[in-house]
């Protein structure tokens, strides 16, 4: 698991700065002001939960059969999925319709905290 996850942080943590970039760079002509915001609020949250999930890797080393760690992990990668990709399909498309997947995506980081906050307490943790 930690493997895993450190794997999908290090992933993730590279496509929101390319995906940044890209809009920085390549979107900024082509975009109408509020598509490219949408954008730039999914290369946040991207990157927010990449590093997340780094934290879920570094935790699992000690934890590794965690259930509740495992699933915060999975959960923050829902999320990325769901909330950033939506924004990002929706701003390149301008498919409004898209817009309807975002809050799931929101909910997956909900739940992904909230599996993290349970793992917190829930766990024998030490200094």
């Amino acid at each position: 698991m930690p493997k895993l996850f450190l794997f999908l942080s290090a992933i993730n943590g590279f496509l929101a700065v390319a995906l940044g970039a890209f809009a920085a760079h390549g979107l900024r002509d082509r975009l109408t002001e509020n598509l490219l915001s949408s954008f730039q609020t999914g290369v946040q949250y991207h990157m927010y939960h990449a590093l997340a999930l780094f934290g879920v890797a570094l935790l699992s080393l000690q934890f590794p059969a965690s259930i509740a760690l495992r699933t915060s992990g999975y959960l923050f990668v829902a999320g990325i999925i769901l909330f950033s990709g939506s924004l990002y399909i929706l701003s390149l498309s301008g498919i409004r319709a898209l817009g309807a997947i975002t809050p799931l995506g929101g909910i997956a980081f909900l739940l992904a905290w909230g599996a993290l906050a349970w793992f917190t307490i829930s766990e024998n943790i030490s200094p």
